[in-house]
């Protein structure tokens, strides 16, 4: 999810993976047992980013075995997909990558029905009611495409969903889309975009015991520090979600040695911005906070889009009627912002609390899992 919440650092990717490789150390994946169940197999069946391909391989095998689903794989991609000539094609979609392992594997479920396990909320809760509804609903009232991709959690480049998009945007067609993201079993319109840049300060060395013959890029970041710490994020409304923003130093770097004065420093910040800026005024933004600062190199170093709610499309009026509740605004970034780039409008629904993903003690209630499997079919089955 959010992501992103992701590292900027890559992983090493699954090159050596084939579509339907060998056989692995995991059982085949059973689609009869019920989504709690099948939540706690997808998360002892590990998949951190770049080592997705095993998964993937299981996901495609279950697949192929339904004769109602027409079935394609590109690299770790696993798209299936519906022919029925209906009116209108709704895609339901989920990454199958996880952070690193905390030692929160292999998955547990306690006696208050809690199922904790890395992945249990971002998002294989998600990935497995998107399984049970392909199993299961072998005639729905819409056409259906069912997105399975890896990598959602790094850098965006290397973003499965991407290099789908990329590479066969027609497995993507659709006129509604449903990410199911963690979103605790509530719908969340749209995204936020995230920006992160490196902003540059510049010195000359000197010796400490000298310091005056040189200049210190450390202290130069203090103008930078300082606007960030007087920054007043904006809220703003939008189809009646309020998003509000944020603009945070999330690293600073700098320094030679003990005795060095140094001459160099880079402030690393991430603007956390609401759907109704472009990725172009984000960046004019941000310049725009630290146009006094004495930078001497801006350098956008990962961009992703935000999305519109889009609560208003027929299809997503229709879904909101049916699964319930009261939509929200989703702080964080999604793929709904590369379906909304597809011209395919989005919101987030899953079953995970976004509130502890990524962490340690990741957790979901089995019971919100059959929820949104339930709310779901029904939608799909009216």
């Amino acid at each position: 999810m959010e992501h992103p919440e992701r590292d900027a650092a890559d992983p090493t990717p699954d090159a050596t993976a084939e579509p339907g490789s060998g056989p692995t150390a995991h059982p085949p994946l059973d689609l009869g047992v019920d989504a709690a169940e099948l939540t706690a197999r997808l998360v002892d069946f590990p998949s951190v980013s770049g080592q997705e391909g095993p998964l993937a391989d299981a996901i495609e095998q279950a697949l192929r075995a339904l004769p109602h689903l027409t079935v394609d794989r590109h690299g770790n991609n696993v798209v299936a997909r519906t022919r029925l000539g209906r009116a209108e094609r709704v895609i339901l979609a989920g990454h199958i990558d996880t952070v690193p392992i905390a030692d929160n594997v292999p998955s547990r479920l306690d006696e208050n029905g809690v199922l904790w396990g890395c992945g249990t909320s971002d998002m294989k809760s998600g990935v497995a009611v998107q399984l049970r509804i392909a199993a299961t609903v072998p005639a729905p009232n819409r056409d259906l495409t069912f997105v399975f991709y890896d990598n959602e959690e790094v850098a965006a480049h290397l973003n499965g969903l991407g290099h789908v998009a990329e590479a066969h945007p027609d497995w993507l067609t659709g006129d509604f889309a449903v990410l199911l993201e963690p979103s605790d079993a509530q719908v969340e319109g749209g995204c936020q975009g995230t920006l992160r840049v490196l902003l540059r300060t510049a010195g000359e060395r000197a010796h400490s015991a000298r310091g005056w013959m040189g200049s210190n890029a450390i202290h130069s970041a203090a103008p930078i520090l300082a606007r960030l710490a007087s920054y007043e994020p904006r809220r703003v409304l939008i189809d009646g979600l309020e998003y509000r923003e944020g603009l945070n130093a999330v690293h600073i770097e700098g320094g030679v040695a003990g005795n060095v004065i140094p001459d160099a420093c880079t402030v690393t910040v991430n603007f956390r911005y609401a759907p109704d800026r472009s990725a172009e005024e984000a960046i004019a933004h941000v310049r725009e906070v630290f146009a006094d600062c004495p930078i001497t190199e801006f350098v956008v170093d990962d961009h992703s889009g935000a999305a519109l709610p889009g609560l208003g499309h027929p299809a997503a009026v229709d879904f909101m009627a049916a699964v319930g509740g009261t939509a929200r605004p989703k702080f964080g970034w999604t793929d709904v912002s590369r379906f909304g780039d597809l011209g395919v409008p989005a919101v987030n629904y899953g079953p995970g609390d976004p509130l502890y993903a990524h962490k340690r003690d990741e957790h979901v209630v089995a019971e919100r899992i059959l929820h949104c499997e339930e709310r779901l079919r029904a939608w799909l089955s009216a």
